[in-house]
């Protein structure tokens, strides 16, 4: 296991575009226990850039990694310390983006095909810092057959000091397939990341790729030692809401969605004084009534208001309301359908 004191059976995936500082607040409504991972951040944008924009956040989204793009052993032990300094939890190294500018940058899933670079990286990170370093990678690329190739890249990098390692259990194919078909067309193989686990017994191994719901993190807790989730936490965040009790064994019942909205509200006027856009922060928010009668009211209303200049709060309760009143009605309909007799009822 890592000696790392994070607890890492659950975590939400870095999502580029996706999983930034707004949406890690909100998510944070949900679980407080769940690991959560900044989108991918290059050293040189890190280095070279906006070092408040790219690595800001509130105290309330921790625990929280920081997730790393680049290959160059200097620049990662650089971008690792300043990651120290910001207060995160952990630094991750991206071994498994697929994307053409990702190559071009030679650093994601390319790097699988350097392992003794991605272990002279990894060194320079814990010497530079004492967070741990984790890696994220795919189970192997392009032509790479078998279990031998993902083997002898997870020796490597452990022997260089990584504790943990992030799988997503398909390999990602280098040209031919966008981003999106890499998440998708290859196939998954969880079993070769349970291979992993077995011989690396004292490796903390998180398997990513497909995973659904609770229930299928939970499945995999049988074979590893946590499970990572992404696109589906994003699109139907309230699964969060069980992590908690159902992953951490923690007695709190689940928070309503009316509830986990309204507790969004300081932290919302905060950021609108401070002048970010309200749609900047609700657009993460859009599938949390999924599945319930309000839910493309809240969406609509949302979708089409939010982003004006002078939208403020009372879009957003204004789009709650929407909700409350479709649910009210949806309940009403109910109760009708419920007393109304049955024919044979009615005739007897």
């Amino acid at each position: 296991m890592s000696d790392s004191t994070l607890d890492r059976r659950f975590c939400v995936a870095p999502m580029l575009d996706w999983s930034d500082r707004h949406c890690r607040v909100f998510w944070r409504q949900l679980s407080r226990r769940a690991v959560l991972y900044t989108e991918m951040v290059t050293t040189g944008a890190l280095l070279h850039g906006d070092q408040h924009r790219h690595l800001q956040f509130s105290d309330e989204e921790q625990p929280l990694a920081l997730q790393l793009g680049g290959s160059d052993p200097g620049a990662l032990a650089a971008s690792a310390a300043l990651a120290e300094q910001w207060g995160y939890n952990e630094v991750n190294l991206n071994c498994g983006c697929p994307s053409d500018r990702v190559q071009n940058g030679f650093f994601g899933a390319c790097l699988m095909a350097r392992p003794s670079l991605v272990a002279d990286c990894v060194k320079a990170m814990c010497d530079a810092s004492s967070l741990p370093v984790t890696v994220k990678h795919r189970i192997g690329i392009d032509d790479q057959e078998g279990y031998g190739p993902l083997r002898d890249f997870v020796g490597e990098v452990q022997r260089a000091g990584c504790n943990t390692v992030i799988v997503h259990a398909r390999k990602a194919w280098l040209q031919g397939l966008s981003p999106k078909e890499n998440r998708e067309i290859p196939p998954l193989n969880y079993p070769m990341v349970y291979q992993l686990k077995r011989e690396f017994n004292d490796l903390e191994v998180i398997i990513n790729g497909g995973i659904a719901s609770i229930d299928d993190a939970l499945s995999h807790l049988s074979y590893v030692d946590g499970s990572m989730l992404g696109r589906s936490i994003y699109q139907n965040p309230y699964q969060l809401a069980e992590v908690d009790q159902r992953i951490y064994g923690d007695a709190d019942r689940p928070v309503t969605r009316q509830a986990i909205v309204e507790s969004l509200f300081p932290y919302i006027e905060q950021q609108l004084s401070d002048g970010a856009r309200l749609h900047h922060i609700t657009r993460h928010i859009l599938g949390l009534f999924n599945g319930l009668p309000g839910a493309r009211q809240f969406r609509r209303h949302l979708s089409q208001h939010a982003h004006r200049s002078d939208a403020g709060l009372e879009i957003l309760q204004q789009a709650l309301a929407l909700t409350a009143s479709a649910q009210q009605r949806n309940l009403e309909h109910e109760q009708r359908s419920a007393e109304r007799p049955h024919n044979g009822q009615a005739n007897s």
